[in-house]
């Protein structure tokens, strides 16, 4: 019943706000979990290719592992399998005004409101930022591999990431399910950088206990270079902040906001020849900077120091942090945000 109240709900909302924007939302969801099969039954059908099967079984043993190990939600999330025959199950659009870091707000009846807007085509998704961007917005496409219905449905593994190496693949799990276990309407950073410390920890262990010393060790490095990207991501969120808030002419915010996603350029450049050359994030400088670029990375990214620092205060007691975050929930969100900000200054 609770779904298809959900179901019914944005279906409602469709007749009295932006009825193609709705009418796709549950359409494109209605796909991924109308052509859901369990697992268990893929496994045993003869035309399922080998190379699947291995990857679906492995899917069973990360799935069980976040629940026992990692204490998040025991149901029917990621026990089933849709192919969706498409390299991305959404495409979100980030936006920003042209002149500021903060995002253009997108609000739904279940999420609240949120940094971004998700389509279930890429066309779509275009056609939204180009109008955004015709009204004078930065925006910033990105392609999703999975996504969280909080607990509304049970979220399949899909096609879009069941051929990630395993350690991907029990990290995309392990973050969509810790959206299950806390999250906050109206606060996207509070929301993404909780689920990113869950997955970084639930990493660990899970590479403690299954992975080879080639993973850990990649696993390491890669974690490094998230870090240092986030943090020049971050670096540059705040200058271009300060920037903004002078009281300059309009073609001086503009020259000087291209000058500083050209330092930005810069530094990338030369924080990819400290990783040995390494490209991972090409393809998303490769898509302009700009504010809705600084918004997609931060929102992931911003609180993560203080979850990190919280979760070190439980001594890795998983259940005992989930509780405080719980309880940080429930807090007006100016005194939330001061007891991270805390936080994050008692882990520097």
């Amino acid at each position: 019943m609770k779904r298809l109240a959900a179901l019914g709900a944005l279906v409602s909302l469709s007749s009295c706000t932006s009825i193609g924007y709705y009418a796709q939302a549950v359409s494109g969801h209605i796909e991924v979990i109308w052509h859901a099969v369990p697992i268990e039954e893929r496994l045993h059908e003869a035309d399922t290719p080998a190379p699947l099967k291995d990857k679906l079984a492995r899917v069973l043993v990360i799935r069980d592992f976040a629940s026992r190990e990692l204490g998040l939600p025991d149901n029917d999330s990621y026990r089933r399998y849709t192919d969706l025959g498409r390299p991305y199950v959404l495409w979100n659009v980030f936006a920003a005004p042209e002149f500021s870091v903060l995002p253009v707000q997108s609000c739904f009846p279940f999420a609240g409101c949120v940094s971004y807007r998700g389509f279930y085509s890429e066309d779509g998704a275009r056609d939204y930022a180009d109008a955004l961007a015709r009204e004078g917005d930065d925006v910033y496409v990105g392609g999703v591999t999975a996504y969280s219905t909080l607990g509304w449905f049970s979220d399949p593994v899909l096609s879009t990431f069941i051929n990630y190496p395993e350690p991907e693949v029990a990290r995309i799990v392990f973050h969509e399910l810790a959206h299950q276990e806390v999250y906050i309407k109206g606060d996207t950073v509070f929301n993404e950088s909780f689920a990113v410390a869950v997955e970084e920890e639930g990493l660990r262990r899970w590479l403690d206990r299954e992975g080879t010393d080639a993973q850990r060790a990649a696993y390491a490095d890669s974690r490094k270079r998230q870090a240092d990207f986030a943090a020049l991501v971050l670096k540059y969120r705040a200058r271009l902040a300060d920037f903004y808030a002078k009281p300059l002419a309009t073609d001086e915010k503009r020259e000087g906001k291209r000058r500083l996603f050209e330092e930005m350029n810069g530094e990338y450049a030369a924080l990819k020849a400290s990783w040995g050359g390494f490209a991972g994030f090409d393809r998303l400088i490769a898509r302009g900077l700009n504010n809705a670029f600084l918004v997609s990375i931060a929102s992931y990214t911003e609180l993560l120091p203080a979850f990190r620092a919280l979760l070190a205060q439980k001594k890795g007691d998983l259940p005992a942090f989930y509780q405080a975050v719980r309880d940080l929930a429930k807090v007006d969100k100016p005194d939330r945000d001061a007891q991270l900000a805390k936080l994050a200054g008692s882990s520097r």
